[in-house]
């Protein structure tokens, strides 16, 4: 880490009263959204105060969700990659197969708090889908989904579970018909329903308080991961946490708990798609540069004009031109690096997970999984290394076969 850069401060010290995590985050949204906002914001002060909130939310995480998800020692994986050892924190194993379930929980509580009726949520890969229309099905809320035409055709089993769970889903024909345009869709609705309509938002996105309210959520996943490694690893922790970042809410919760301790490398793994070529991949952290996307300032993927540039990851869930803004900032201050995979090695990650430990990660994780492999190899063996298994890949199965060209 460069001597020059600010430390980054600890995820309780931001973001700012204003949503700022150092420059980046805030709020750049239409005058109609903002008391929807301010109401959220202080709901969400009011829940985190009130213990019967986090209690309520503890009780649904075990008994609804299987919490804690287990940290998984890849015995073969490790033999494969020769370095440190690689454990992986198995959110694929939570109820609707995803670490999606977490956020919504929490929101579908907050919904119900600020008396409001109905829930709209765009879904890439449609795990946030999925986990939003649980969420709604277990509470009695209706629910609207918005997803990308092109994510409709390549997540046809999610859009199915979706429906089944009750889910009206609304496909978005405009633009490149993926998670941008299907959020672009939701915010519209959100704009003209706001008096009754709580948005569920999916990653660590959006304007303030999103990205700070799905990264206190989704940070179970690294409270558990801490606590597992300590067990696990002699009382140390881990040197290092991968996890793969597309808007970023795994990343985020994994990665949240660990900010503050030096000695934990944390690695995000963008979709370096099919090349660096502009529009052949999803990596505005490393391609990007700062600008406003979905009402926050942020690393986003624009063109000479600044408009927003189309990107490509085979992955839906990673098929996004922006990041959270506490990527940018975590960035900036170089307290986690972020670095790419291209669609290629994911898929050799997917079949290197799925024949040496029987596991099939989400083509999001086989992200993770494939720099994960890297980054071990480099690593000594008595180093320990944790990969976050954000989903599973059931979902990603006729997708699959249908990039390899075999029939399904």
């Amino acid at each position: 880490m460069s001597g020059t850069l600010p430390k980054a401060l600890s995820p309780q010290s931001v973001p700012d009263s204003a949503g700022r995590f150092g420059s980046f985050g805030g709020r750049f949204v239409p005058e109609t959204l903002t008391r929807a906002l301010d109401e959220l914001v202080a709901e969400y002060d009011k829940a985190k105060a009130d213990p019967s909130f986090q209690e309520e939310l503890d009780g649904l995480w075990k008994t609804f969700v299987g919490r804690p998800s287990p940290l998984y020692f890849a015995r073969r994986l490790t033999e494969a990659c020769g370095g440190a050892q690689i454990w992986l924190k198995r959110e694929d194993l939570n109820h609707t197969g995803a670490h999606k379930i977490n956020n919504t929980l929490g929101q579908a509580l907050l919904t119900l708090r600020m008396g409001k009726t109905r829930v709209i949520a765009e879904t890439g890969a449609g795990q946030h889908g999925v986990a939003t229309a649980t969420a709604c099905a277990h509470f009695g809320l209706p629910c609207v989904v918005y997803m990308g035409a092109e994510d409709i055709r390549r997540q046809k089993p999610n859009v199915f579970a979706m429906k089944l769970l009750g889910a009206e889903i609304r496909a978005v024909e405009s633009g490149s018909r993926t998670l941008r345009d299907a959020v672009n869709e939701a915010m519209r609705d959100w704009m003209s329903s706001v008096e009754d309509t709580h948005y569920i938002i999916g990653s660590v996105i959006g304007p303030h308080p999103f990205p700070m309210m799905v990264r206190d959520f989704q940070s179970v996943i690294g409270r558990e991961a801490r606590v597992q490694s300590l067990e696990a690893f002699d009382g140390k922790l881990p040197d290092c946490v991968v996890a793969c970042v597309g808007g970023g809410s795994n990343a985020a919760g994994i990665f949240a708990p660990f900010v503050a301790d030096d000695g934990v490398r944390l690695v995000g793994v963008e979709a370096g798609g099919r090349s660096s070529e502009p529009g052949q991949h999803a990596s505005p952290l490393t391609f990007g540069r700062p600008g406003v996307l979905h009402g926050s300032y942020s690393y986003v993927m624009q063109d000479d004009d600044g408009q927003t540039c189309d990107v490509h990851s085979m992955s839906a869930g990673l098929d996004y031109p922006g990041v959270g803004p506490e990527h940018s900032y975590w960035k900036d201050t170089g307290r986690a690096e972020y670095i790419q995979c291209r669609d290629d090695e994911a898929m050799k990650a997917f079949d290197m997970l799925a024949k040496s430990e029987g596991i099939l990660p989400a083509l999001e994780s086989s992200h993770a999984i494939a720099k994960g492999m890297e980054v071990a190899g480099k690593m000594s063996p008595d180093q320990n290394l944790v990969i976050c298994l954000s989903g599973r890949g059931d979902k990603d199965a006729m997708e699959l076969a249908r990039l390899r060209g075999e029939e399904w």
